[in-house]
């Protein structure tokens, strides 16, 4: 080969969508026709060198279910190379999938693929819908230097649509991608989709018309001499006879080397070749230099309610389960390693991008709400088991100084920060237990009349606090053994709602509530109100008033500044798909500005205040008919014409806002009553900062974004992804805004950089390729929606705002116990930690080495410092996102370059 010649690397693989535009099931027969075919095509083909398995083993998993005896064929193709598995257990949406989610994605995948052969060393990114921008940083940890990903630079357009050269981020489908902290991978750009080589033709006459066009496209953007030709597409059949169109094309094209390659040698030998002249592209590549069109960043408000459910099960898994389960290890408990992987696989099913995005069909979120709930189920009986096993170990025996018959409970906060919030929990006690001989309601009966609801709560130090109880009578109960049959019993159930004060952030915090003859649980006479006038509440950091058209202010008291008008609800429509949204050209919102809205007042305890607003906007019931026409034609939603009904139909939007006495910020909840399709509702926060950027919590990091769209912006929407939060501040105010599972936000040009976060976004077709109907992605009903509104004082302060925001959607966990002696003191702090500018992120046990494994990450580019103090640990090392087994020892402090994500090991 003479220096010059060219090499045409055909790689085959077959892009596999789980479920999409048909359920999981149907796919599944299609994968298993595709796999039978892949391995006799290997058997019957010596010079078939190679497939890729569309770097995720999920694929396996769902192909041995159904054929394990072919377990031993695959091992054999993995072994010689010729199947490349992982480096993914499934091809996830980044955006939408928490940090630590993206991390189990990689560390199962890894171990999955290891079971099998050599493990794909490719950050394969083919389809995702954007990338996040800490995805260099995440690879080389986990030891990849090289990603592949098809969006989310302009080279490439929607549905292999290639752009001109003029004015790329990247002239070549090669370019250096770097993450915020410096690390960085070669990035592969399928500039031509990962369909360029697909479907390669053996007559020579097609053959020569076909390799004229493809190799013309590669070569337009290709750096080196090496051409990438991808052999497949989405779910697409094998190419039985490859081998020979490929000496077909050696024929036609002697003057270029054909090989039917894989990615290890191809990127090997791009990296050979590699070109200085590569750009650098840093950070997230969401398609901002594009028309914005095609970015799909609306599929973060498709489904809303999936998102919510993803939001739950994550949390529960990665801030619940893994950490109290942990904290049950260092006390003698074994570590579910096995189901806490079941669950985190059952959770990662409903993570493709396809799936979470909600730009499937129907029977697919059918299916996923199953599995959200299988995850979470086991995900709350490891954390219950746990939670029970540290609460039978703890000293609750001073109770009894206050009564006999006390009831002791604890509550854990595993959310890494410390911090008081107003709870509700349900104390049993008297408990009586009843074999089948007995008589259930005689038993009960007997409870009854031996217990009260009459007493008072008292924290670890026996100090009465506030609180709020209500009788829940006497009910049924039991409990499971392990050395015997279930035991039934009844017991008295009274429900406390109360303020925790100060919880550790890796810890637990005694409390018990106090039989008496008398009630008095009743707040003190001295206890103040948080309602101070009108439609108004305060604690010592904020005050809110509600103004008549439902809308609020909030005035923060440490930084003098107002936030006004908050809280307006915008009504628009929507004639677009799961995938984009599309406002009607004619179409002006509809908002609850200036509207009448019922106001009252929900609760008033010395520990929290709550305010009900009732809105009820009349907007139109749907598309106008035009729309279901251009639906059925496929007309392409940016020439559509449709318009909004002429019959209206009511909105109710129930919001309850609620302060706590220690709160730093306000909660909202919202119940939007939906009636209508085609449409969408948004809440309106105007920060009124003097900021031309802001900040969204995504995967490691706190991004910064531009509030105005680059010049190439043509889409009159600027929508974007969020994790967690949004953030916006200048130097003398910010409002920083939380979500559970809401996922999409916008910053307005309307000269107040009015924060616009998306509640509900109804549609009925799924777009794309085809004309697919989704009546259930209109979201009729009710539906929800939880937000906080946390206001502070600029720049300065804002990395406390973040701490707040993503404490807020943890919840506690709480658990019965009894009165006994113990080992553990009534309040312990496990893990404790400092550092500024640090988030925290997971606290689990490595499945190898039985050590504590905890992660950080620095949301600001500047270094800091981390100080760890556990309760024990024989050794504190540096380790990765793979949780290898590091050298470098840390005494105590740990300096955190800025951006970067830290793992810590503990042992012993």
């Amino acid at each position: 080969m003479t220096a010059s010649k060219r090499v045409v690397h055909v790689i085959s693989h077959t892009h596999w969508d789980r479920e999409w535009y048909m359920p999981y099931e149907a796919h599944h027969v299609k994968l298993i026709e595709t796999m039978d075919t892949l391995l006799a095509t290997f058997e019957a083909d010596p010079d078939f060198r190679s497939f890729y398995l569309d770097g995720q083993t999920i694929i396996l998993d769902d192909y041995l279910q159904v054929y394990p005896e072919k377990r031993d064929q695959i091992q054999r193709l993995c072994d010689e190379g010729k199947l490349s598995l992982g480096p993914w257990y499934i091809l996830q949406d980044e955006f939408l999938t928490s940090s630590e989610a993206n991390v189990r994605n990689l560390q199962i995948g890894h171990r999955d693929a290891k079971k099998f052969g050599p493990i794909s060393k490719l950050g394969y990114f083919p389809d995702s819908f954007g990338n996040m921008g800490q995805a260099a940083q995440l690879l080389r940890q986990a030891g990849i230097d090289t990603a592949v990903f098809g969006r989310g630079v302009k080279a490439t357009g929607f549905n292999n649509r290639v752009e001109d050269s003029s004015g790329l981020e990247s002239p070549y489908s090669e370019l250096i991608w770097e993450a915020p902290d410096g690390s960085s991978v070669l990035g592969i750009l399928f500039a031509n989709w990962y369909n360029n080589g697909m479907e390669i033709p053996v007559d020579p006459g097609k053959a020569k018309a076909y390799w004229d066009h493809r190799l013309a496209r590669v070569e337009q953007y290709a750096s080196t001499s090496q051409l990438l030709l991808m052999n497949g597409c989405d779910h697409q059949p094998i190419q039985t006879n490859l081998s020979e169109a490929v000496r077909v094309a050696r024929e036609l094209y002697p003057d270029y080397e054909f090989v039917h390659s894989n990615f290890d040698d191809y990127v090997s030998a791009l990296q050979a070749e590699q070109s200085s002249r590569l750009s650098h592209t840093k950070g997230e590549l969401r398609g901002q230099q594009t028309d914005g069109w095609y970015s799909l960043v609306n599929t973060a408000s498709a489904r809303v309610y999936i998102k919510q459910l993803n939001q739950q099960n994550q949390t529960l898994l990665e801030k619940v389960a893994e950490p109290i389960s942990t904290l049950a290890h260092q006390l003698g408990k074994p570590y579910p390693h096995g189901l806490m992987q079941y669950a985190w696989k059952t959770l990662m099913q409903n993570h493709p991008h396809d799936s979470i995005c909600g730009c499937s069909v129907d029977e697919v979120y059918q299916e996923m709400k199953t599995r959200f709930a299988k995850s979470m189920e086991v995900g709350k009986a490891l954390t219950s088991e746990s939670a029970k096993f540290i609460s039978a170990k703890v000293n609750t025996s001073s109770f009894s100084s206050l009564s006999e018959t006390a009831a002791p409970f604890i509550v854990f906060n595993t959310s890494g920060y410390e911090g008081s919030s107003v709870i509700s929990v349900e104390v049993e006690w008297s408990h009586r237990f009843f074999d089948q001989s007995e008589d259930p309601v005689a038993i009960a009966g007997l409870v009854q009349d031996r217990t009260h609801a009459h007493g008072y709560l008292a924290n670890a130090e026996g100090v009465r606090l506030d609180c709020t109880a209500k009788d829940l009578g006497v009910r049924f109960g039991y409990e499971l053994p392990n050395d015997r049959f279930r035991q039934p019993y009844m017991a008295r159930v009274i429900q406390l709602t109360f303020e925790t004060g100060l919880l550790p952030a890796m810890g637990y915090g005694s409390f018990a509530w106090i039989p008496s003859k008398v009630e008095e649980h009743a707040p003190s006479a001295s206890a103040a109100s948080l309602l101070t006038a009108h439609h108004t509440m305060e604690n010592r950091y904020l005050k809110l008033t509600v103004a008549e058209d439902g809308s609020y202010a909030l005035y923060d008291k440490r930084s003098n500044q107002l936030f006004a008008n908050l809280g307006h609800y915008e009504n628009v429509g929507d004639i677009g798909n799961e995938y984009i949204f599309k406002q009607p050209v004619e179409d002006a919102a509809l908002t609850t500005s200036g509207s009448r809205a019922d106001i009252r007042i929900l609760e008033d305890t010395p520990y929290r205040a709550a305010i009900e607003i009732v809105h009820r906007l009349m907007i139109p019931e749907s598309a106008d008919e035009l729309l279901a026409e251009e639906v059925r034609t496929m007309l392409e939603f940016r020439q559509r014409k449709a318009g909004r009904s002429d019959t209206l139909v009511p909105l109710v939007i129930v919001t309850r806002l609620s302060l706590e006495r220690e709160g730093k910020g306000v909660h909202v909840h919202a119940r939007i009553e939906n009636q209508s399709k085609d449409h969408r509702v948004r809440v309106l926060l105007p920060t009124d900062t003097a900021a031309d950027s802001h900040f969204a919590d995504s995967i490691f990091e706190v991004a910064e974004r531009q509030n105005v769209p680059s010049k190439e912006w043509e889409n009159p929407s600027n929508c974007q992804h969020m994790q967690s939060f949004i953030d916006l501040h200048d130097g003398q105010r910010g409002l920083t805004v939380a979500g559970k599972g809401l996922n999409e936000y916008e910053v307005l040009q309307d000269g107040r950089n009015t924060i616009a976060v998306t509640l509900l976004r109804s549609v009925g077709e799924l777009g794309d390729w085809g004309v697919f109907h989704t009546p259930e992605a209109q979201c009729l009903g009710a539906n929800e929606a939880e937000w906080m509104l946390i206001p502070y004082d600029g720049s300065t302060e804002r990395f406390d705002a973040y701490r707040e925001a993503y404490r807020f959607p943890i919840p506690h966990t709480t658990v019965g116990t009894g009165l006994h002696e113990g080992e553990l003191p009534l309040t312990k702090e496990f893990l404790k930690w400092s550092g500024d500018q640090l988030a925290f992120s997971s606290l689990k046990i490595n499945e190898e080495r039985g050590d504590r494994m905890a992660r950080w990450y620095n949301l600001a580019a500047t270094g800091t410092s981390l100080a760890i103090h556990p309760d024990t640990a024989s050794k504190t090392y540096v380790s990765n996102i793979m949780e290898d087994e590091g050298s470098e020892p840390i005494k105590h402090t740990l300096q955190v370059e800025g951006c970067k994500i830290v793992t810590v090991g503990l042992s012993g």
